[in-house]
């Protein structure tokens, strides 16, 4: 039986996982929800790892770390610092070494990929940002209001810095999981992302961006698997 460890993705915290929890504890596991001090701007990536780390101090192996989004960033630095069996990436901004959150996004031609993809679905690609429209138009009703009721975390710039002080990824398997109606990450682009940065081709699962809450079982099911 393994410790999954996840990690919530920007501006979220550890109610994110709120329904992978209880699913991996019904099937023997242990699963420590992290929340990440994205609000504080005294903290940023490298102090969130430490976080992360001294949490493991008495964590059950093998180990696993799960990252949503920009947890990944996160992740990698988890990665260097204790020994870890995984790392699964879940709708994630795949880093490189030497990058930073806040360089990722031109870096990568986010904002290119994400038009292009609006476009292909018939959306808007001008249209203003509406969160529930770009996160949340897979989630079941329910849970997309106890979200919206659910206290909002600040995002601190903080939050995006710095870069990662790395010359290759840590030498630790790594699973990417994409969303195949991901809005914020189309799944074309995740795919060539995850293909050039770690050389794994996607899992796909049927979802928007948070995967954990529109699809939790087959996530679970994934996480699980080989």
């Amino acid at each position: 039986m393994s410790t999954f460890v996840l990690l919530p993705g920007a501006g979220s915290d550890s109610w994110y996982w709120h329904r992978v929890v209880p699913m991996l504890e019904g099937r023997g596991h242990d699963a420590l929800a992290v929340d990440l001090p994205y609000a504080d701007d005294n903290e940023n990536q490298d102090s969130y790892a430490d976080l992360v780390v001294a949490a493991l101090r008495d964590a059950r192996r093998p180990l696993v770390v799960v990252a949503q989004s920009m947890s990944a960033f996160t992740a990698v630095r988890v990665a260097e610092r204790c020994a870890v069996d995984e790392l699964v990436l879940v709708a994630p901004m795949i880093p490189a070494p030497g990058e930073s959150p806040a360089q990722w996004w031109g870096d990568v031609g986010h904002e290119d990929a994400q038009r292009k993809q609006a476009v292909v679905d018939g959306r808007d690609p001008d249209a203003p940002l509406d969160i529930r429209e770009l996160f949340f138009h897979d989630i079941p009703d329910a849970v997309t209001e106890e979200a919206f009721a659910h206290e909002e975390t600040r995002l601190s710039d903080a939050a995006f810095e710095p870069s990662w002080d790395a010359e290759r990824w840590p030498d630790v398997p790594v699973r990417v999981v994409a969303g195949r109606r991901d809005r914020l990450f189309p799944l074309p682009f995740l795919t060539d992302l995850s293909r050039a940065r770690v050389g794994v081709e996607p899992v796909v699962v049927d979802s928007g961006h948070l995967v954990a809450l529109a699809r939790p079982s087959e996530l679970v099911d994934i996480l699980l698997g080989p």
